[in-house]
């Protein structure tokens, strides 16, 4: 039904533009994509609030590039999560520097958790939903602080600083309040242990980047490597030290001018050291694209796998995406154009967390609970591809502003059974 209603909508826009020149105007000053928030995700359910992008392009000398970003968004999901968030981005406050800075703040009654290691946690469909077996309370606050120099006209330099507060617990609504998590029994049996349920955190980065892309939003050619180290050193309560590693490369290749154009994206993240669960289902990216840097699964990384259902020491995904521009148009003084994106997205595992002992200490405390599982954690099926195809539908105003409509169908009914997600942006 969204979808439907956004093909609608787009439709509606496209037949009241007042032209359908191709030539665009340059813009200048303050552009606003303001938006109720009204959204839907398979994990979240729907959504409601309020979002805006705020541009600056000074004179226009740097369109499509913005001298100044703003991102404000308060929103909540009717299974319970809360969304504050402020993002900035510029190239052009710090004199040859690029600032990113975000602060968010989410408050999840009802934050999935699957277990680890993927399919070596089996998944009963009758407790995904009307359940609250596979979620967990959560609440985070997240700062974020990064710059970025320049080493040569392609290669830059990164550093910055990640602050992480964040609480899990039993889901607390009165509708489940009294019933067993698999939450639950990780903490009783161990595998969350008590100084990772909840604690603060400090990372410190450092990068390479090295970005021939047209564009950053929606490139059109070029490619973009990105290895990004960081290091939590044991600074607050029981918190111990950890450190993470991810590598990526996005690449895109014009087939019919800017018309039509083949992307991908390869991902690479490993954690070294004592990382709490609950860190280990987010990446760090190095550009925000979405509020939530979380994999491997959801609308960020395998489209329509069930969010978090890949939780693992090390994992890779990989994004494969042809993005088909159907029309331009001029609407509301601005410069728009609808476009689609059929994909195909995978990932895997690459190391195992505490596997061995998610075998032997859970398989008695499952069966009472989920008795007609074939295979309780039994360790061979910590392997295998998690794999997802779909097709979305982008709204774009000046090359920055986007509208997004993706669904993706699993192609393991052990992954979910396909997820729609309304929200803004490309996810590379």
């Amino acid at each position: 039904m969204k979808k439907q209603i956004f093909i609608t909508l787009a439709s509606v826009l496209m037949a009241v533009g007042v032209s359908a020149q191709t030539k665009e105007e340059v813009k200048t000053g303050w552009n606003l994509g303001p938006l109720p928030a009204v959204s839907y995700n398979s994990d979240l359910g729907f959504q409601y609030g309020a979002l805006c992008d705020f541009f600056y392009f000074g004179d226009g000398s740097t369109y499509p590039t913005y001298l100044h970003k703003f991102n404000v968004e308060l929103s909540r999901y009717t299974k319970g999560e809360t969304i504050a968030h402020l993002f900035y981005d510029s190239k052009y406050l710090l004199p040859g520097l690029r600032l990113t800075a975000a602060v968010s703040y989410l408050d999840s009654a009802m934050s999935p958790f699957y277990g680890f290691n993927g399919f070596a946690s089996p998944l009963d469909y009758d407790l995904t939903s009307g359940s609250s077996f596979y979620y967990m309370d959560r609440t985070m606050l997240r700062g974020i602080a990064d710059v970025q120099g320049n080493i040569s006209d392609r290669l830059t330099w990164m550093a910055g600083l990640t602050f992480w507060n964040v609480t899990t617990g039993d889901v607390q609504l009165d509708t489940y309040k009294d019933e067993r998590s698999l939450y639950e029994i990780y903490v009783e049996s161990g595998l969350i242990n008590d100084n990772e349920v909840a604690g603060t955190h400090l990372e410190l980065k450092a990068g390479l980047v090295y970005d021939t892309r047209d564009m950053e939003a929606a490139p059109t050619r070029g490619y973009c490597a990105e290895i990004v180290g960081s290091f939590s050193p044991a600074l607050f309560g029981d918190a111990e030290a950890y450190g993470r590693i991810m590598a990526t490369w996005r690449q895109f290749f014009p087939v019919v001018g800017d018309k039509v154009v083949l992307g991908y994206r390869v991902n690479w993240q490993q954690t070294f050291g004592n990382a709490p669960f609950y860190l280990q289902q987010t990446t760090t990216p190095l550009y925000l694209r979405q509020i939530k840097n979380e994999g491997l699964g959801g609308k960020n990384s395998v489209r329509g796998v069930f969010q978090n259902r890949i939780l693992a020491d090390g994992y890779a995904w990989a994004n494969f995406e042809a993005r088909v521009k159907l029309v331009n148009f001029r609407l509301f003084k601005q410069n728009w154009y609808l476009a689609t994106n059929p994909f195909v997205d995978m990932g895997v595992i690459t190391k195992a967390r505490k596997f061995d002992k998610q075998a032997g200490k859970l398989s008695s405390a499952i069966t009472g609970i989920v008795p007609d599982l074939n295979k309780i954690y039994s360790g061979e099926d910590a392997g295998g591809v998690h794999a997802s195809v779909g097709a979305g539908l982008k709204l774009v105003m000046n090359h920055n502003f986007i509208i997004s409509v993706e669904y993706g169908k699993p192609l393991d009914k052990r992954d979910g059974k396909g997820g729609l997600n309304i929200g803004t942006n490309y996810i590379f």
